[in-house]
């Protein structure tokens, strides 16, 4: 072997050693901007992420102090309730003959204790708590707390006829259900198309 054939073939090998190294070194000129693009994505993903975060606590943190301010009086309210009980039931001892027949100083108080009790269930009402209607309304055991059946053909299974205490509700939250008699023996119709709807929907 020649000389220059030994200096062809190692130039050559030298060439193709090189060859790799200078791909690598290209690599490396471009990893750089895909690293790059990599970390910006994952930033972006990241800052998203975060910004959904962020809303959703915002969102809570309102719905939360809505609630404090709706429902802040709640346990008040529903001791305000018991002192409005109290008033009625004292309004109630008092027999129709006796108010009719009634002294000045009897019929003052009677009208004192009346507007007392008018006086609290508005403000009561200022402040989010309603009450709730219940008669002639059918039973919802959410609202109505059931305390005895009535037998009366004429009204619809499941009908409120009577209400022994007032219910009363705060925003959509029931404060104190309704205590009631519910109407038993009367027409199932209403029943009926019900099951059908439920069963249809």
């Amino acid at each position: 072997m020649t000389d220059d054939t030994k200096k062809n073939e190692t130039d050559t090998t030298a060439a193709e050693n090189l060859a790799p190294e200078a791909a690598t070194e290209a690599e490396a000129v471009i990893d750089p901007v895909e690293a790059l693009k990599a970390e910006n994505s994952e930033l972006r993903d990241r800052f998203l992420r975060l910004a959904a975060e962020m809303d959703n606590l915002r969102r809570r943190t309102e719905r939360d102090v809505k609630d404090a301010k709706s429902y802040a009086v709640t346990s008040f309210a529903r001791d305000m309730l018991a002192v409005s009980d109290n008033l009625r039931r004292a309004l109630d001892t008092i027999p129709e003959e006796a108010r009719a027949a009634a002294d000045a100083g009897l019929a003052a108080l009677v009208e004192g204790v009346e507007m007392t009790e008018r006086g609290m269930l508005a403000t009561l009402e200022r402040h989010g708590v309603r009450k709730i209607e219940a008669e002639g309304q059918k039973f919802d055991p959410n609202f109505h707390q059931a305390m005895f059946e009535i037998p009366n053909p004429e009204v619809p299974n499941n009908t409120v006829v009577q209400v022994v205490q007032a219910g009363y509700a705060i925003g959509d939250r029931v404060l104190r259900p309704a205590m009631v008699g519910v109407a038993k023996g009367g027409p199932k119709a209403d029943a009926a198309a019900e099951q059908a709807a439920e069963k249809n929907g």
